[in-house]
């Protein structure tokens, strides 16, 4: 029996058949009823037409049947394809052909957006969740096609800034890799642990550390359809929660609840927070209840979480994100390849076994981004002289707004597209909710005005790409001397974008 992810839900099934494995609302599954399930689905996949290997795309928000289609998919020899249901039918299509996919499961409300996606490009089989939910009930069923190990098992589409998508790969190999050094670093990842997800599950946090580890720990997984704060008090305290992830905003939004100052949160082990700065003060609110927020760095490309602060330094040093894991290294090196010294600036570099061995059908960005044995992230930090790593900023682009990545080369080239304008810069205005929203600079005629921009944007991508800041100019924008627009200039000038100008949305 090969190491996967479908053996661990069989063996966990067998022998720990009746223990409750997930929990949306009112209603949940045992790690039986999902195993049995999810063979009964992946059996009909197999007769759609689907073959080891083929890219089968889910498309819908948290429910009970999401999880499920997620491991027939995997089950029925394909490749998970995660896809934000939030997207418009453009951005589906790029992903769509990116990944090749053949089948696309459709959950209820998204069948437009499915049909509109299929009518611009090469056709794929649509499968609705209906076809799923008849499936819920039927004899015992294990059946499986398990992949070898290091063969993808889901690709992950996460925005780039120097286009507008890239698919992080994602085997049984890694995802094992990524469960074995939580389970020995993060106290909360435990067999049996019980797990509150109150992010989308077709995210990394949602799909690998909600979805993957719950079923290797044979755990159990509470998943929220949508953050409401005052019911995730309740279900921390009600489920005896372990485990709980998210960006600050969650965090912050939870601890401001009614009913966090009374709760009992003794049980939660495991509280890990990334993809913006955290508070100190929101810290401290955490700690005030026994809870140490252990902030990370980390990507979708080494397994979400490359390492986390130590529960016992979570307080000492707020601005310090660990010193990597028992098997996966982070350091910072200079441009010339060598590493920096402690308190010396270069870019934050990971290798491990949870990193990914590639991007999706993109040799030139795979070998941009893995070379030499290491992870390069484009992105600038420090470390100390213990090891310690610190995040100082992005060398990429990217806005991280309530910890989902917006690439700014996506939003420019929408804009580019409307009449009048001449050339834009996006860049990341800050913001007291999601950390970071886009705002447009933009350089364009008379007849151009704000309103159109939003409402051109809106037409074309998801709401949170689009810009809450318009900024309109006459002048040309800086430029280096390559003729490439000045990102860094542009931001120093428009850097308190956010007090000078009006939310335009």
């Amino acid at each position: 029996m090969t190491a996967t992810i479908g053996a661990a839900l069989d063996w966990w099934a067998r022998t720990k058949g009746d223990r409750t494995a997930l929990v949306v609302g009112e209603d949940s599954l045992t790690y039986r009823q999902v195993r049995d399930w999810s063979s009964r689905v992946a059996r009909t996949l197999v007769d759609t037409g689907v073959k080891p290997g083929d890219r089968v795309g889910l498309l819908g928000p948290n429910s009970l049947e999401w999880p499920v289609a997620a491991h027939a998919i995997i089950k029925s020899g394909g490749v998970l394809v995660p896809l934000n249901p939030r997207y418009k039918p453009a951005e589906l299509r790029k992903i769509a052909d990116d990944a090749g996919l053949t089948v696309l499961i459709v959950a209820p409300g998204f069948e437009q957006l499915a049909d509109d996606t299929k009518a611009m490009g090469e056709p794929f089989t649509v499968v609705d969740f209906d076809t799923v939910v008849a499936l819920r009930d039927g004899a015992v069923d294990d059946f499986r096609i398990d992949l070898e190990p290091q063969e993808a098992t889901a690709i992950i589409f996460t925005s780039g800034s120097t286009g507008l998508s890239k698919g992080v790969i994602l085997t049984n190999a890694t995802l094992l890799s990524i469960v074995l050094e939580n389970t020995l670093t993060q106290e909360g990842f435990r067999p049996g642990t019980t797990t509150l997800l109150v992010l989308p599950l077709c995210f990394t946090p949602g799909l690998v550390y909600g979805v993957m580890i719950t079923t290797v720990l044979g755990g159990t997984l509470v998943v929220e359809p949508t953050l409401e704060p005052s019911n995730a008090v309740r279900l921390l305290e009600k489920h005896s929660v372990e485990a709980l992830f998210g960006v600050p905003l969650i965090f912050e939004a939870i601890s401001r609840a009614p009913e966090f100052a009374d709760a009992d949160l003794s049980s939660l082990k495991t509280a890990i927070v990334g993809g913006a700065a955290v508070p100190t003060q929101l810290l401290s609110r955490w700690a005030d209840k026994g809870v140490m927020l252990r902030q990370i760095y980390g990507m979708t490309e080494a397994g979400g979480v490359a390492t986390a602060t130590l529960t016992e330094e979570a307080l000492e040093f707020p601005d310090r994100c660990g010193t990597g894991s028992i098997f996966t290294e982070v350091t910072v090196m200079r441009e010339d390849g060598t590493r920096a010294a402690p308190g010396e600036e270069g870019e934050i570099v990971v290798r491990g076994p949870l990193v990914t061995p590639g991007y999706w059908n993109d040799e030139e960005s795979t070998a941009q981004a893995l070379r030499d044995g290491w992870l390069h992230s484009g992105d600038l930090g420090e470390i100390d002289a213990d090891g310690r790593v610190k995040f100082v900023d992005r060398l990429k682009d990217l806005i991280i707004s309530g910890g989902i990545n917006i690439s700014p080369v996506e939003l420019e080239m929408a804009i580019m597209a409307i009449d009048g304008v001449e050339e834009v810069a996006v860049i990341a205005a800050h913001d007291d909710r999601f950390g970071e929203t886009p705002a447009a600079i933009v350089t364009a005629s008379k007849d151009v005005d704000a309103a159109m921009i939003t409402s051109h944007c809106e037409k074309v991508l998801a709401d949170f790409k689009v810009p809450r800041y318009v900024v309109l100019r006459q002048d040309p924008l800086p430029r280096l001397p390559s003729g490439k627009i000045a990102k860094t200039v542009i931001r120093d000038e428009y850097k308190d974008v956010d007090t000078r100008f009006d939310k335009v949305r």
